[in-house]
């Protein structure tokens, strides 16, 4: 008990006498833990709605779309896999009219008892009732970008032109399709009879049927069955795949970025944790003999060190733990954070931290009970970069300092390196940064020339082109169009968007081959490269509503929606029913032109009929990864402040006797504080130098690979500039050499006797 006892107080006393550093590597280890765990999060779709909507709708996991109900759509339930059906359920194309603005849906029929399978979850109001056959219920997300209120009126036009007041029952979730209007058309659901009543054409209408699997990941193979089963019948189709990737909110990019950031930050913070261990042994050699004289084993000073110094990195890890679980319960909206990542997380964690500090205790326990030993001078060659300051005649101070820096190698190295990581990772958050800015001053790099798309809304399309070619402010008007198309190969549907014609074609960011010049010509983005595994120059047949599209791949667009699973082709490559009138227009704007402006007074002239959209960057979506940058950034300049504490303590323990010689030799308390500074700086400089180089080398090819992988395609990572790489090696050298200042200034100003004890 004494023994322990003893041990408690010594361990206090030796962190009181290191409360920065011992600060510094607490939230340095906090901060990676907390960044892991968001990342973990958001890769593992935790703030993804789609997880929560499917597990409460029971979802169907392929959806596909017929021209009628015949007996082999109702055959697709003994397909192998399959466990239940949904459907077929009869849907047809509508517009709802509000507050004047049309805006296509689909009407679905669904019965007044809720199926077992993909069962909209009422999230306001009530479902369908036959004691109110006017009744709808709306998608949410549909029903937020129309503004509609439970019992409000909703105006219905069918394809014969004839109108319909429904009135709104309910508002419900579904795990069905994507958020509106990302996910067009919208969808709303009315009762059987009601849509007879609204439809009678069957010829007009199409059949909508869900099969729930055994196993999610055969979705892929039972989709290819399907189209096979029924040939020609399968007007589009996809899985829960593509409605999960659709509801994403660029999580996985951000889950990526943090994970890099974590990983390679905790290698960087096992760094520090071994310095700070190894230069805490080193200097209480004589305290650890004592503690070995008074009857301490080795084993029992090994505890002690890995105690003190695994305490520290624990005490991280668990605040960390709980600062990262906050945040991703708080402010990212996950309604669950997986545990089982997160367990792994803090084992591993803190397998790294005990390892870590492992080897200096081990070292420590071997101390020999010696307690008069003094800290003796280390003897050794002149560096290479000494000699050279010697000749070249530099300052006595310089020269000394180089001799001091190299003195000890392994923590020489192992402090440049402890610097060189962070900086590395600095260097990379600061090209995200650079390919942020890229994205949002150079928006037709990213495919977004047009800044506007404008509807027809309540106008006739030959009159909407009119007003916005009318526009002072416009330059160019793209009739464009997005339709589904069938990829009757991959069992899926994909989203071919045509704009503007062959001959004018829409100017994408073509990064591969070039651009399409006539009909039948297209470009692609990565996602639909590797979807349907084809290169440039291949041919591909889709279906369009029944219609072949055959076109061939001349170039590949940078691509930044739906994973880059979209096919672009000039307007003139669809059939006519597909492409006249036109779904919308994009419009280019002149130079200088406020967007915003443009849209106010389009709407004005036109009485709020037309409906304008503004284009949404993705600059603009990825703004919060500008906020994650700085505290990761914020972090890991904590670890490098934890490194550099542990090389100027080491410095000034190993280079004690050296001060106390050169003050009796007659050099300044300035020229004694420049050695110092100088022994630590060329460190500083060696390792800031080294990890902006290698993460300056490295940041596009980890950008482009990102966006490789994600579908957006290689082509959009930009490195920094090098006026911030300059600000940012001069900022960490600077902060760095005036915190090596402050003990190195202590010691100058120490007197002789007592630096020499």
């Amino acid at each position: 008990m004494s023994t322990a006892r003893a041990g408690g107080r010594w361990i206090r006393a030796d962190l009181r006498a290191r409360r920065g550093q011992a600060t510094l590597t607490v939230l340095a280890v906090a901060g990676i833990v907390a960044a892991l765990i968001t990342a973990v999060t958001l890769l593992e779709d935790g703030t993804n709605p789609w997880r929560s909507l499917f597990a409460q709708t029971d979802g169907a996991h392929v959806w596909f779309y017929t021209k009628d109900n015949s007996a082999q759509v109702a055959g697709t339930r003994s397909l192998d896999g399959v466990t239940q059906m949904a459907g077929p359920y009869r849907s047809a194309p509508v517009t709802v009219v509000r507050d004047g603005k049309k805006q296509p849906a689909a009407l679905r029929a669904m019965p007044a008892t809720p199926p077992q399978v993909a069962h909209p979850v009422v999230a306001e109001g009530s479902w369908l009732d036959p004691a109110q056959a006017d009744g709808v219920v709306v998608e949410r997300s549909f029903a937020r970008a129309l503004r509609l209120r439970i019992g409000e009126p909703l105006a219905i036009i069918a394809l014969s032109g004839e109108r319909h007041p429904l009135y709104v029952r309910g508002i419900a979730d579904s795990a069905e399709q994507g958020f509106y209007p990302a996910w067009a058309p919208g969808l709303a659901w009315v009762l059987p009879q009601t849509l007879d009543r609204i439809e009678p054409m069957l010829g007009r209408s199409e059949w909508v049927t869900g099969l729930r699997l055994a196993d999610a990941e055969a979705a892929q193979v039972v989709s290819q069955r399907v189209v096979v089963t029924l040939d020609d019948q399968v007007q589009r189709l996809y899985t829960w795949r593509e409605v999960r990737a659709a509801m994403e909110l660029d999580n996985r990019l951000l889950g990526t970025l943090l994970a890099l950031f974590g990983v390679v930050g905790l290698v960087a913070a096992a760094l520090a944790l071994a310095n700070a261990a190894g230069g805490r042994v080193l200097g209480q050699l004589r305290d650890l003999a004592t503690l070995k004289s008074m009857g301490f084993t080795a084993a029992q000073v090994a505890l002690l060190l890995v105690v003190e110094h695994g305490a520290l990195g624990l005490l991280g890890l668990a605040l960390g733990t709980l600062a990262g679980w906050g945040f991703a319960v708080a402010l990212l909206g996950a309604t669950s954070v997986a545990p089982m990542p997160v367990l792994s997380i803090v084992a591993g964690t803190a397998l790294v931290v005990l390892a870590a500090v492992g080897l200096p205790a081990w070292r420590g326990g071997r101390t020999p009970p010696i307690p008069a030993a003094p800290a003796q001078p280390l003897r050794g060659h002149l560096s290479r970069l000494a000699k050279l300051a010697l000749l070249v005649r530099l300052p006595p101070a310089l020269v000394l300092g180089s001799r001091d820096a190299f003195t000890r190698r392994v923590p020489a190295f192992l402090t440049a390196f402890g610097l060189a990581v962070p900086m590395m990772m600095i260097t990379i958050g600061l090209g995200v940064w650079a390919t942020l800015d890229n994205f949002a001053n150079h928006p037709d790099q990213v495919g977004q020339h047009a800044a506007l798309h404008v509807g027809p809304g309540k106008l006739e399309s030959a009159a909407a082109e009119q007003l916005v070619k009318a526009d002072k402010d416009v330059r160019a008007v793209y009739p464009a169009a997005d339709v589904n198309a069938l990829a009757a190969g991959e069992g899926r549907s994909v989203r071919v968007r045509a704009i503007g014609g062959s001959a004018d074609p829409y100017p994408f960011p073509v990064v591969e081959g070039r651009m399409y010049g006539e009909p039948g010509e297209a470009v692609a983005g990565q996602g639909l490269l590797d979807l349907l595994g084809v290169r440039i120059g291949d041919r591909v047949r889709l279906t369009v509503g029944g219609s072949p599209l055959i076109v061939r791949i001349v170039g590949r667009a940078i691509e930044p929606d739906l994973d880059g699973e979209v096919l672009s082709v000039g307007l003139d490559s669809l059939a006519p029913k597909d492409s006249v009138p036109p779904e919308f227009y994009a419009l280019a704007l002149k130079p200088g032109a406020d967007r915003g402006e443009v849209a106010a007074r389009l709407l004005a002239q036109s009485s709020e009929g037309l409906d304008v959209q503004a284009v949404v960057n993705p600059a603009d979506r990825l703004a919060i990864i500008r906020v994650l940058i700085v505290a990761l950034i914020a972090v890991l300049a904590l670890i490098g402040l934890a490194n550099l504490l542990t090389a100027s303590a080491l410095g000034l323990r190993d280079h004690a006797f050296d001060l106390a010689v050169l003050k009796a030799m007659g050099l300044t308390p300035r020229q004694v504080m420049a050695t110092l500074v100088t022994g630590t700086g060329l460190l500083v400089v060696l390792g800031v130098a080294v990890g902006a180089a290698a993460g300056a080398s490295v940041v596009t090819w980890l950008i482009d690979l990102q966006g490789h992988t994600s579908g957006v395609g290689a082509g959009i990572g930009r490195p920094p500039s090098g006026l911030s790489l300059s600000i940012a090696v001069l900022v960490a050298v600077g902060t760095a050499l005036a915190v090596a200042l402050i003990p190195a200034r202590r010691a100058a100003r120490a007197q002789v006797p007592v630096t020499a004890r």
